[in-house]
C-alpha cells in the first residue's frame, strides 16, 4: 500500500442533504453540485468512534464495557481567509442554518470521501503579527463516511 501526502487534497461543500435511517452510498451524492472550499490549510479528523456503555456489576466487582452507537466525529478545519471564495461563502452561510450539508473530500491519492454534516462554526481567528487571518470551521459529521477508492 502506497503512502500519500495530505497536500493536494481538496474539500468541497454541496447543498442541503437530509439524513436517513440507513448508511449513505456514493449514489446518494450524485445530484449534488459541489463547490471547492479554497484556502484549506488544516484537514481535521473524521471517522467512526463507538460510544462506551459501562455497566457496573455489584456481584462481580467489575465494570463491563460494551460498544454503543457510532459517531463519525467532529472535523475541525482551518482555512486561510479568502473573502471572495464561493466555497468559504457557502461554508459560512451553512453555519447559520440547522441543516445537514453534503461534503466531499478529494484525497491526493485520487480517493474520495462523502458525508453529510452540520457546520457548527465558522470563526475568524487572528494570531500574531506575522500570521494571516484564518477561518476555523467545525463540521459535525452526521452520517457514515462513504469511501471511494482511487
Amino acid at each position: 500500500m502506497a503512502l500519500f501526502p495530505v497536500a493536494g487534497s481538496k474539500l468541497f461543500i454541496g447543498g442541503v442533504l437530509a439524513d436517513k435511517s440507513t448508511d449513505f452510498v456514493e449514489a446518494d451524492f450524485d445530484g449534488q453540485t459541489f463547490v471547492e472550499i479554497d484556502g484549506w490549510s488544516t484537514m481535521g479528523a473524521a471517522g467512526d468512534t463507538a460510544a462506551l456503555i459501562t455497566t457496573s456489576l455489584i456481584n462481580r466487582g467489575r465494570d463491563i464495557k460494551q460498544k454503543g452507537t457510532w459517531n463519525a466525529g467532529q472535523m475541525q478545519n482551518t482555512f486561510a481567509i479568502i473573502e471572495t471564495d464561493p466555497g468559504q461563502i457557502a461554508l459560512i452561510a451553512a453555519s447559520k442554518t440547522r441543516d445537514n450539508y453534503a461534503f466531499k473530500v478529494e484525497l491526493s491519492s485520487g480517493g474520495e470521501r462523502y458525508f453529510i454534516g452540520l457546520v457548527m462554526s465558522a470563526e475568524e481567528a487572528g494570531g500574531d503579527a506575522n500570521t494571516i487571518s484564518n477561518l476555523n470551521a467545525t463540521i459535525e459529521i452526521n452520517s457514515n463516511i462513504v469511501k471511494v477508492a482511487a
